[in-house]
């Protein structure tokens, strides 16, 4: 390489010229084979002259008149021995700077051995008062290069395994390490600065043009602090005068993020999706995208091309972040058509949340977004009110209502583990110390992240304007209960409907105005109609979760799910949450298992036709929210991928129905299982000329006709009428088509108990569920009478059976027991088994399980209600 920078004579013979040394003496230099650890271009030219390695201490002719272009890059040339070689030129170059441009950690003194570690920790890169940079030193300090010889030292760190921070605080940071580098024992290389020092000044241009970002500068929208109880960490203040400067594409983005500073925002650009400034860096981190200084406003981005954006937004709301994308409301040809200088239009048209998530994959459980509202009890004193209310978006239904509660926080327990909501929303002003703990005891849902937000806007209006904008907006106007209907069954109805509209506000700004509108309300009664369990009971009998590590394993919902659709898993779930308490019903559930149990032949085409099944509530959900989301579908490119999924949701919903109605008619022909199945569900007309088998058959084949291939549809214009057009006579029979889903989950589920009851490894048995008449015989008392209880699911691995045990609690025809149980022993002797056993035992029977006991009988007399 070194022909390329000094010119060798034509008459000067091959061999390698002499080098003057500092000594005046001069000496011929050596050709030596370079370090093995050095690395090599493999696309360089090849060498015609052997490249010369000069000494250590090797300084260039000071005789000649200003420097040469061999000066420059001399140190390219220069072979590092030892540490002391490197030492000592450090000192020689060192020597010639001034003090003052000395880089921070390095003694001018060339006797100094030590170097002030907290002093370089401590000075500052950029000054707080003024935000300017002082170049020289930080110039300096990034001249130097770590070279790594040990093979074992891990990779650098990256920004995105580091906390998020400012500009400021970074540069500070990255100070302090180039500080501490010259202590170190590694070797050390010096590069020319003019690179760094440009990379510096971008840097440091970056950090003072977005100050206002910095975490000691940051204010809300009211100008409030983070210090402040009422901060807004949804909002951003722009100092107007920076405002004032940006660019027009810079207003558009920056327009739409300080009112979305908890919300990802992938900024559409040509051809690309991007991320800016703090998003950019949880886009590296999560994604391991490249950070560059570019895009709006020559700011810190990452980006992806439009063909992989729906991936990469799904991956980062199944990591827990709320994602929007701002769409081009045109092309850039069409924006050049109304000037030179016109910017393409933008506007955010989706916010996706892993508490309003309704694509993908969502799995078995359900999704749901709490609002929630607290307010103390004037009447009685030391009592809590809480009104609620949760949506499934997924599924379009809102439920409402509230709960009186004391500070054990028992009650709402009980309604965190039943509705297990992946998001609460809640007063920004912010709740009580017990309510809190409450969250976060009883929202622990295994690997499952809860997230917490404060919301404020609509939460100030009052009661009347809440109502005056649910019918302006027409909110529920697709609900088959009216407002006024479902709040009348609701005991505390002014904190509910408070509730509801912190909810409604939280929706609105997430843009699901469809979910508003389609929506189902209903009320919402925690312990109405079922056994009373509050939450530190759920928690403790292990219904759902293990208390060793928080998973299901060893939980009473893993032993009793043997159910094969998603939506029959989510109606276990809330079976095991409120077990019923009417033994009429109950013991028409289990009549439909004794007759599965007694035909096992039919049990295997059940399953065979359950697994065809997608998973039709989400489906119907999807359908009936599209009817007026017509918006997306004038959007270039997005409208045609939203076009195409809807055509692909429709195709899966008329195919999934048809194998639903084959499930139901083949079950028809089957007696007296059909007869006992009615009993427990409703089920709509089938055949005939008013059936759904010959209303649906017309759907089979407009989608046959119109969308063959609707799993990958080509979409055309036209598409979007003929699939709203299909859609709403679709609909027409939604409440039959509900009545059908509930009816094949139902099945599944009285399936799955009597897959359970029949492959048991332990002895089972039909409880008997009485009903108390409040005779003489019995007084009207609750009796618990079991024998060969034993645990469900203490088995584990090994194998055992347990020991069993006999129960017998209350006043019946045998004679008076006690209601009361004392159990006293010795650790590890089987007090907690046998209450959990029994308590486990009471849940499963009156859940329609057959009871898992030994040869004889559970009988169990009921009068009211129950507590466990």
């Amino acid at each position: 390489m070194l022909r390329y920078f000094h010119r060798i004579s034509g008459d000067r013979p091959p061999t390698t010229p002499p080098v003057q040394q500092p000594n005046g003496n001069v000496t011929a230099a050596v050709n030596q084979r370079p370090p093995a650890d050095d690395v090599r271009g493999t696309d360089t030219p090849p060498e015609k002259v052997p490249r010369r390695v000069l000494p250590a201490n090797f300084a260039p002719n000071e005789k000649e008149s200003g420097p040469s272009l061999f000066e420059s890059i001399m140190h390219k040339f220069v072979k590092v021995d030892d540490n002391e070689r490197v030492t000592q030129r450090s000192h020689s170059l060192n020597g010639s700077l001034p003090k003052s441009s000395l880089p921070v950690g390095i003694c001018a003194d060339t006797d100094c051995k030590v170097v002030n570690k907290a002093e370089a920790a401590f000075q500052p890169l950029v000054k707080v008062k003024d935000n300017a940079v002082n170049f020289k030193e930080k110039a300096n300090q990034e001249n130097i290069v770590v070279v790594e010889t040990d093979d074992n030292v891990t990779g650098p760190e990256t920004p995105g395994m580091l906390p998020l921070a400012s500009h400021v605080k970074r540069s500070r940071e990255d100070g302090s390490k180039f500080g501490s580098l010259l202590n170190s024992g590694k070797r050390v290389r010096f590069l020319d600065g003019s690179l760094e020092l440009d990379m510096t000044k971008k840097e440091a241009e970056v950090a003072s043009k977005f100050e206002w970002l910095d975490p000691s500068r940051i204010r809300d929208a009211n100008g409030r602090r983070p210090d402040n109880p009422l901060y807004d960490r949804t909002t951003l203040y722009i100092p107007p005068e920076v405002l004032g400067k940006m660019s027009a594409s810079q207003k558009q983005y920056w327009s739409v993020k300080c009112k979305y500073m908890d919300v990802l925002l992938f900024f559409k650009v040509g051809k690309f999706y991007e991320l800016y400034e703090m998003d950019a860096d949880i886009g590296h981190k999560e994604l391991d995208w490249k950070i560059t200084l570019s895009g709006v406003g020559k700011c810190r981005q990452v980006g992806i091309s439009e063909s992989g954006i729906d991936d990469a937004v799904l991956k980062l709301v199944a990591r827990g972040y709320k994602v929007g994308r701002v769409e081009q409301l045109e092309t850039s040809g069409e924006a050049k058509s109304r000037g030179a200088n016109s910017v393409v239009r933008r506007k955010l048209v989706q916010v996706l949340t892993p508490s309003t998530n309704v694509d993908g994959n969502i799995g078995p459980d359900a999704v749901h977004l709490l609002a929630i509202k607290e307010e103390n009890n004037v009447l009685d004193n030391g009592a809590v009110v809480y009104g609620f209310a949760f949506v499934d978006c997924a599924r379009l239904r809102f439920w409402v209502g509230s709960i009186d509660d004391d500070a054990s926080c028992s009650a709402l327990g009980a309604l965190l583990v039943q509705v297990s909501p992946k998001e609460v929303i809640y007063d920004s002003r912010g709740l009580s110390k017990e309510a809190q703990k409450a969250l976060r005891k009883f929202s622990l849902n295994g690997s499952r992240t809860l997230q917490f937000t404060p919301v404020q806007s609509i939460t100030d209006l009052v009661n009347n304007e809440i109502r005056d904008l649910i019918h302006s907006k027409g909110y529920f106007k697709g609900s088959s209960h009216l407002l006024d209907h479902v709040l009348s069954n609701v005991i505390h109805r002014e904190i509910t409907l408070s509730a509801l509209g912190r909810l409604i506000g939280h929706l609105d700004r997430l843009m699901l105005d469809d979910v508003l509108q389609n929506g189902d309300l209903y009320p919402y009664q925690v312990y109405k109609g079922c056994l009373k369990m509050d939450g530190p009971t759920m928690i403790n009998l292990e219904l759902f979760f293990n208390n060793e590590d928080g998973g299901k394993s060893g939980s009473l919902y893993n032993c009793l799910d043997k159910c094969v659709t998603s939506s029959g898993k989510r109606l276990l779930r809330n079976w095991i949450c409120c077990p019923l308490i009417d033994p009429e019903i109950i013991n028409k559930r289990l009549d439909v298992v004794d007759d599965l149990m007694a035909n096992p032949e039919i049990v295997p085409h059940i399953a065979q036709h359950l697994r065809r099944l997608p998973d039709l509530e989400h489906l119907l959900g999807r359908i009936k929210s599209s009817l007026q989301l017509s918006g997306p579908l004038l959007l270039p490119l997005l409208g045609k991928k939203i076009l195409k999924q809807r055509v692909k949701v429709f195709g899966s919903l008329v195919r999934g129905l048809r194998t639903a109605l084959s499930l139901l008619l083949l079950l028809q022909k089957e007696q007296p299982l059909i007869s006992s199945l009615t009993k427990v569900f409703k089920l709509p007309i089938l055949t005939g000329s008013n059936g759904l088998d010959q209303f649906l058959a017309q759907f089979e084949a407009a989608v046959d006709s119109d969308f063959p291939n609707y799993q990958n549809h080509n979409v055309a214009d036209s598409d979007a009428e003929t699939l709203k057009i299909l859609a709403e006579l679709f609909l027409e029979k939604a409440a039959q088509w509900f009545e059908v889903v509930h009816a094949i989950n139902c099945i599944d589920v009285l399936r799955s108990f009597a897959v359970t009851s029949t492959f048991s490894c332990g002895t089972m048995s039909r409880p008997v569920i009485v009903a108390s008449k409040g005779t003489s015989k019995d007084n009207g008392r609750t009796v618990l009478k079991m024998k060969g209880l034993w645990h469900p699911f203490a088995l584990g691995d090994s194998g055992c059976l347990p020991v069993p045990n006999d129960v017998i609690l209350g006043e019946n025809e045998d004679g008076l027991y006690p209601r009361t149980l004392l159990l006293t022993g010795p650790n590890m002797g089987g007090k907690s088994t046998l209450l959990r056993s029994t308590c486990l035992a009471v849940i499963m029977a009156q859940n329609i399980l057959l009871l898992l006991v030994a040869k004889k009988y559970c009988s169990i007399w009921k009068k009211d209600g129950h507590f466990i």
